[in-house]
């Protein structure tokens, strides 16, 4: 751990650290932040950044429901593994973290709102790094995941996709422990009835992968976001990833 944090330049400050330090490398890569250290954004309105990392890719979803990330075409469908799910967010907008090795590897919900779908997606585990971008063609299409749809009441349907990548032991579910990927199964689609559906506050924990890879996050046309970060900004979870467009004045028409 410490040759870890000494290679990779990981700060311990922010983390709680047991007295008698971690017990596995697991729980160090699953470190908690300290309490209170990340207030979310005041807009009830935003979308929250659900995780640290690098924004690596952000832009609009086409009526086709195509989106180009780092000069590559994908379909919505292919990333969220689902066409119905896809038609729900073309003219939307689409946002991919990157989270490195030094990076807080817990996912946060950017919005309240239940889980209607979860969806285990399995496949390879190609890096998501700058070279795996490059050389592996539709690579988040290729990547085993796991795709969470909420229904936010003030941004309606939003998809989280966390995509595993090489050296992920797996990846866990906070608000389902049944469901832990690369365990050699796969678990399918969960759609989940109104009653019995998990709630989520913005903020909460999603999951966690236990060592580092990537989210997206989509948002359909009816939630008028635009963004607030720029690619290839380093982001945090709980800062405003986007907000509610401002209609225009009069004035300004």
């Amino acid at each position: 751990m410490r040759a870890y944090c000494s290679a990779y330049g990981v700060d311990l400050a922010d983390f709680d650290v047991p007295q008698r330090g971690f017990p596995s490398f697991d729980d160090f890569f699953t470190r908690r932040l300290k309490a209170g250290l990340r207030p979310l954004d005041a807009d009830q309105e935003a979308l929250l950044c659900p995780a640290d990392g690098r924004l690596e890719d952000l832009g609009p979803i086409d009526l086709g429901s195509t989106l180009l990330v780092k000069g590559r075409l994908y379909t919505a469908g292919e990333l969220l593994a689902d066409e119905r799910a896809a038609s729900l967010y073309a003219g939307g907008v689409f946002a991919i973290i990157y989270l490195s090795p030094r990076d807080y590897h817990r996912v946060h919900a950017p919005v309240d709102g239940p889980v209607r779908v979860l969806r285990h997606v399995p496949g390879t585990l190609f890096p998501v790094n700058k070279i795996g971008l490059r050389h592996v063609p539709k690579l988040f299409a290729r990547n085993e995941r796991v795709v969470i749809e909420q229904e936010s009441p003030i941004h309606g349907p939003i998809a989280t996709v966390m995509v595993g990548a090489i050296g992920v032991g797996r990846i866990s579910l906070a608000f389902d422990a049944d469901i832990v990927t690369n365990e050699g199964r796969c678990f399918g689609e969960t759609v989940y009835a109104q009653g019995d559906a998990p709630r989520l506050a913005r903020g909460d924990e999603l999951g966690a992968f236990h060592l580092g890879s990537t989210v997206i996050v989509f948002a359909g046309p009816g939630a008028g976001l635009s963004f607030v970060q720029r690619a290839a900004s380093s982001v945090r979870y709980g800062e405003a990833l986007l907000r509610k467009r401002q209609p225009r004045s009069e004035s300004e028409a």
